[in-house]
């Protein structure tokens, strides 16, 4: 199967790029929409992410990630402590799923939400047309082309 290539969003002040930096990879929790969930379902080992921080000013790509462990059941879904609970949610059958990610790049030059949507060659990403999900495919093309703006490629 081919790679694909998808966008990841994180507030910056909860888990910015340079936390997975440090970190090296990171579990990506929490999600609680049905289609981002779908998404990271479908996200292979070694699938591309661009890295995005929103709620910042601008809002915008800040690096690359890679899918290193598919989707397995969120168990903060079942954890009655955790803010990420779903009582809906079981182990027999999860309803919430997460994939981890790893660090790859730092942007040189992050790529804003302004940049982006002022670029025909993006007029079509999830980002500008859906801006509100999580979790969005991305087009390999769209994701090159990110990546050279970003000083990346």
């Amino acid at each position: 199967m081919a790679k694909q290539y998808w966008l990841m969003k994180s507030e910056p002040d909860v888990y910015s790029i340079d936390d997975l930096e440090r970190d090296g990879s990171t579990p990506w929790e929490g999600v609680r929409n049905y289609k981002a969930r779908n998404n990271m379902q479908a996200m292979k080992v070694g699938d591309e992410v661009l890295y995005y921080h929103s709620n910042a000013k601008p809002p915008g790509v800040a690096g690359i990630a890679r899918v290193s462990r598919e989707a397995y059941p969120d168990h903060f879904a079942f954890d009655q402590k955790s803010h990420y609970h779903d009582p809906k949610s079981d182990r027999e059958s999860p309803r919430w799923f997460m994939v981890d990610i790893e660090f790859v790049a730092k942007a040189p030059r992050p790529v804003g939400l302004p940049e982006i949507k002022d670029d025909p060659k993006l007029a079509d990403m999830e980002l500008v047309r859906y801006g509100r999900l999580s979790v969005q495919a991305v087009k390999p093309g769209e994701f090159e082309r990110v990546k050279k703006l970003a000083g990346l490629a």
